[in-house]
């Protein structure tokens, strides 16, 4: 079932949290993401080939797959795109990806599948025109892949953070915004220190976000950050998380005997 993040009548976000659910939990917990203004649409992060059929019925009843125009891929994991051939033959859409992994992307197609259909995000990021809005394609390299973006939709003020803020939760559990940050911690905490890269980076990132106007954090995995006090948590936090090469000694580093 979609869960409306925003809708003010012309500019929806809806976000889908339970397509990676086969039963026993197998696959981590992923969320999918629709945008769309005045019939103009996005996907952001469709996901994998579990979510493919469960995101396309979901996605039909708000939006015609059709009509679609871009889908926004964080990075090239395959709980990210691991689709996009799928989406490739159900749209006319075009996949917006980092330069440094546009032309990985038709390793997931069929041959001539994407020509002329991907558009590489330069390292500074861009911007895309969806119908009467303008979304921004900002960076987020390092965190956790070299080549990483996210999505700021100013009609929402709502920041699509990728891996940036994802928890480890149950398929049942990822529907409803962080309440107490302090007990979401043992959820987060974890995955952060050892996928992000270093201090370094999340402070820089940290640093551009808050020149943004930002109402809700919403990640890839687990659970959205709403409201600015809320979101203000979580950037205090992980501005002073050590994390990644952070942590790294010689004892990581050891031939297995």
């Amino acid at each position: 079932m979609a869960i409306e993040l925003f809708n003010n009548g012309t500019h929806l976000c809806l976000m889908f949290d339970d397509l990676a659910d086969e039963g026993g939990n197998v696959a981590v917990q992923a969320n999918q993401f629709l945008i769309v203004d005045n019939g103009h649409g996005t996907l952001i992060d469709p996901g994998g080939n579990m979510t493919f059929n469960g995101l396309l019925m979901g996605m039909m009843e708000h939006f015609s797959s059709k009509k679609m125009e871009y889908i926004f891929a964080s990075h090239a994991d395959p709980d990210i795109i691991a689709s996009v051939n799928k989406w490739m033959i159900h749209s006319e859409c075009k996949v917006a990806i980092s330069a440094l992994w546009a032309r990985f992307v038709p390793h997931f197609c069929t041959a001539g599948n994407t020509e002329g259909r991907i558009v590489p995000i330069p390292d500074e990021g861009m911007n895309f025109v969806l119908g009467n809005c303008t979304l921004k394609a900002i960076p987020a390299h390092f965190m956790h892949s070299e080549g990483n973006f996210q999505f700021y939709d100013p009609v929402s003020k709502i920041l699509f953070s990728g891996d940036m803020g994802a928890s480890i939760v149950s398929h049942t559990d990822a529907d409803t915004p962080v309440t107490d940050f302090n007990a979401h911690l043992k959820y987060m905490e974890g995955f952060h220190r050892r996928y992000m890269i270093s201090n370094k980076i999340c402070r820089y990132w940290v640093a551009m976000v808050r020149q943004l106007d930002v109402e809700m954090i919403v990640p890839q995995h687990g659970k959205s950050f709403k409201g600015k006090k809320m979101v203000n948590q979580f950037l205090d936090w992980i501005e002073q998380l050590p994390c990644g090469v952070d942590l790294m000694t010689q004892d990581n580093y050891r031939i297995p005997a």
